[in-house]
């Protein structure tokens, strides 16, 4: 766990930890270019922001103010991909990491203010180092007076209130620093961030999910969700039992066929969501989900990036995998255009490029068999493709953001599975729900 660090709650602290950030990025740039002046060498604004020692005193930084920064940095890097630079994906890259966790001091303030004075009457113990941290917040071991074991997920104080000039802050900098391309529309995403993270602040709603998911895989064996413990939560606390499981990418002990049947799983649970549940679980971190050895069950943690799917746009994705996944590129355009993917003023070129990327994402699901995601080279010819696609800035706009998320679900499932070196029968699995013409 990283070393405990206070977070500043207020906005006046909180922008003024910016300030001090970039009071320090600049005296960085003034040292080393005066030294480079001493050499015989042109001052270079971009280069100079862009050293080693700035760019990871951003990230240590814009961590230090936990969701903004994160939350917008998890939305850029999904949504620009290969247009990023190779400094900003590498701050991106930074800013998944685990935060520093809470100070005792202002971790018992949060208890105070959720639970009351007598906060420390609410469990039989609650430990008070975190097992957890994440963008927003971080998780405690605690147990109930009856011994029951749970995790209980405490936000970081001043994230709820502070989201909207976060974000702007955060926008703001990267702005000046030149770390955005200006091609990309950024103001659908910083919109999108703001609202994102308003909802992953409200634990309330998070618990909401993690009840309506417990109850549609009730009856499903291969999958754990965690119980609700509601006395225990809040609006900046939630409590749920805590179950023993490991880590899904350290499962490479299993066997192949236990592996593969995991795998399938997750591509499974995804059609369901997609089709039937209309609510999909958007983040595909690897930390979301684990694997109970003694069940043989997949373990779902964390609901707090979950949306709502419109039925028009469960059906739009129906009958677009069903054209891709037969390679019929008119319904292909008809579908993307339902869900409202393209703009009146795309050319027709770029329109042609994009859908070669959604029957190229789709091969899985066109694959007779068992589709072998560990030596595919699907990710590469992905990448490739979305590059050629980013040479055209006149053309690059931004999907719909609720594309965008499930898009980036799918993404991770297939690097999931390529993680855990599986097989799958994709085109079996999405069999059931295919749209016949």
């Amino acid at each position: 766990m990283s070393k405990e660090r206070a977070i500043p709650t207020s906005r006046l602290a909180r922008l003024a930890k910016l300030g001090s950030m970039a009071g320090k990025v600049a005296g960085n740039m003034l040292v080393s270019g005066a030294k480079g002046a001493l050499n015989g060498q042109q001052w270079d604004n971009k280069a100079l922001l862009l050293q080693p020692k700035n760019i990871t005193h951003l990230a240590k930084q814009l961590a230090h103010l936990r969701g903004a920064a994160m939350k917008l940095g998890q939305l850029l890097s999904m949504d620009a991909g290969d247009l990023l630079s190779p400094e900003l994906a590498q701050l991106l890259a930074m800013l998944r990491a685990d935060a520093d966790p809470m100070p005792h001091q202002q971790l018992i303030a949060v208890l105070k203010d959720q639970w009351g004075d007598n906060w420390l009457d609410t469990l039989s113990h609650i430990d008070l180092k975190p097992f957890a941290a994440a963008s927003i917040g971080q998780v405690h071991q605690a147990f109930t007076e009856q011994g029951s074991k749970l995790a209980i997920k405490i936000q970081y104080p001043g994230i709820a209130k502070s989201v909207v000039s976060d974000v702007d802050n955060v926008m703001t900098l990267l702005t000046l620093s030149r770390l955005l391309p200006k091609e990309i529309d950024i103001k659908p995403l910083v919109a999108e961030a703001k609202k994102q993270l308003l909802n992953e602040a409200d634990y309330a709603l998070e618990a909401s999910y993690l009840t309506r998911y417990g109850q549609y895989l009730a009856g499903n064996p291969r999958f754990k969700v965690p119980t609700l413990y509601s006395e225990y939560s809040s609006g900046q606390i939630l409590a749920m039992e805590y179950v023993e499981a490991q880590p899904i990418e350290q499962l490479s002990h299993l066997s192949q066929a236990q592996r593969n049947r995991i795998a399938s799983d997750f591509i499974a649970l995804f059609f369901l969501e997609l089709f039937d549940f209309k609510l999909v679980q958007t983040d595909p971190n690897f930390a979301n989900f684990q694997y109970q050895v003694s069940t043989d069950r997949i373990v779902l943690l964390d609901f707090g990036a979950t949306r709502e799917v419109p039925e028009l746009l469960s059906q739009g994705y129906r009958k677009l995998l069903s054209a891709a996944q037969v390679q019929d590129r008119n319904r292909v355009l008809s579908a993307a255009i339902e869900i409202g993917y393209f703009q009146d003023t795309i050319l027709d070129s770029y329109k042609n490029n994009v859908i070669d990327l959604f029957i190229l994402a789709c091969e899985p699901l066109r694959f007779t068999g068992e589709y072998d995601f560990a030596h595919s080279d699907l990710a590469r010819r992905m990448k490739e493709a979305g590059l050629a696609m980013s040479t055209q800035v006149q053309q690059w706009h931004t999907p719909p953001i609720d594309a965008l998320f499930i898009h980036r679900k799918l993404a991770g499932l297939y690097l999931i599975a390529a993680k855990l070196q599986a097989t799958v029968n994709a085109n079996a699995l999405f069999e059931p729900f295919k749209r016949v013409e």
